[in-house]
């Protein structure tokens, strides 16, 4: 049984999730920077000091679903996600704690520079010269970079020393080139810097001298927020679905009293249900900060994501000849969860991470 406490923190995200369904209904899933902002959303995780809500990442989860089952666009995601958890990997100063300020209050979009595949230390490093330190380095299909009004480079500096850079999007010697997906419903970019100047009060070290290791705890996180937005869509898809196989007709009766639709849609059902308790676990290790947070991570992103695929695609095919138009808008929900798929990891990577883990060298048996 729940405690209480547990009673109105289901309660409180029952309610975050009808304010966030319904802002994305009338805004047609495409909300505007502005909505967002006022609905408080990009302060959710920032503490109070900084103008924030001092909540958690588990809330910022519940919105996060809530825009994959709409299949919403805007830049969210990536900066609740990626912008401020990096934001709160760095030792304070007067200039990041103006930008959390700035973010809380939807003042500012910080993107996180952090390609969605790459793995170990970061492609950017920090030179000294004669006009100061010159960022170097390239990074391909970083989420939103092209809505980015700040981008927060990790880098390495002259003695190896992780930093995160903040940088203006217009800064000479920045490209950031678009990068088209099949899905419509998220933009990437590609970030090359040639020697871009950085003023010595954008340089942040991080509060781990391990960069490589927040580096994954930030893929980490990333990982867990497209697990749920992976999920929100498959619930999206099982509701469709089983709203039209109880509509539909064939033969004199609803296609949903035939025993193969009835199983089909059962399945999906299963398939949400395990994925949800996966995420659920993988967001409440990730708001405690768990030692086994990248375990339970790569958990919910592989199953999830990879449920995702087989659900919008059973969809697609439940929904007979017109879920294969573009008029059912089911092919939004599929391309979406093919890109989740392959997004911050493949199912095939975290199930790898995940057999390094747990697998144990047997014992050698005497005589053997």
């Amino acid at each position: 049984m729940m405690t209480s406490d547990e009673h109105d923190l289901a309660d409180l995200h029952d309610e975050v999730a009808e304010v966030a369904r319904e802002l994305l209904r009338r805004s047609a899933a495409a909300p505007d920077w502005t909505a967002i902002a006022d609905a408080g959303w990009p302060g959710l995780e920032i503490p109070a000091a900084f103008d924030g809500a001092e909540a958690t990442f588990a809330e910022v989860a519940v919105v996060l679903a809530e825009i994959g089952r709409a299949a919403a666009s805007g830049a969210y995601p990536a900066v609740a996600a990626l912008g401020v958890g990096a934001l709160t990997r760095v030792v304070a100063t007067p200039r990041r704690d103006q930008l959390l300020r700035e973010t809380a209050v939807g003042a500012a979009v910080p993107i996180l520079v952090l390609a969605g595949e790459a793995t170990g230390p970061t492609r950017f490093r920090i030179e000294p010269s004669t006009r100061g330190p010159l960022l170097h380095g390239t990074a391909d299909f970083v989420l939103d970079a092209p809505a980015a009004g700040h981008l927060l480079v990790p880098a390495l500096d002259r003695a190896a020393r992780g930093v995160l850079v903040e940088v203006d999007p217009r800064a000479r010697g920045l490209l950031i080139a678009e990068q088209p997906v099949l899905d419509a419903t998220r933009r990437f970019g590609s970030v090359v810097a040639d020697g871009v100047a950085v003023a010595p009060e954008s340089l942040w070290p991080f509060v781990d001298d391990d960069a490589v290791r927040v580096l994954d705890q930030l893929r980490d996180r990333a990982a867990v927020a497209v697990a749920c937005d992976s999920l929100g869509l498959s619930r999206a898809m099982l509701d469709a679905t089983v709203a039209h196989v109880g509509t539909r007709e064939q033969f004199g009766r609803p296609i949903g009293s035939f025993q193969a639709v009835k199983h089909a849609c059962a399945d999906m059902l299963v398939r949400v249900r395990v994925a949800g308790k996966l995420v659920e676990a993988a967001v409440r290790d990730q708001a405690r900060e768990a030692a086994d947070a990248s375990t339970s991570a790569s958990m919910a992103k592989s199953y999830a994501c990879a449920a995702a695929v087989d659900i919008a695609g059973k969809a697609m095919q439940l929904h007979g000849g017109m879920g294969y138009t573009w008029e059912s808008g089911i092919h939004v929900y599929l391309k979406r969860a093919v890109l989740n798929r392959s997004l911050f990891g493949s199912p095939a990577r975290h199930r790898a991470a995940l057999a390094r883990r747990y697998s144990v060298q047997a014992p050698h048996r005497a005589g053997a």
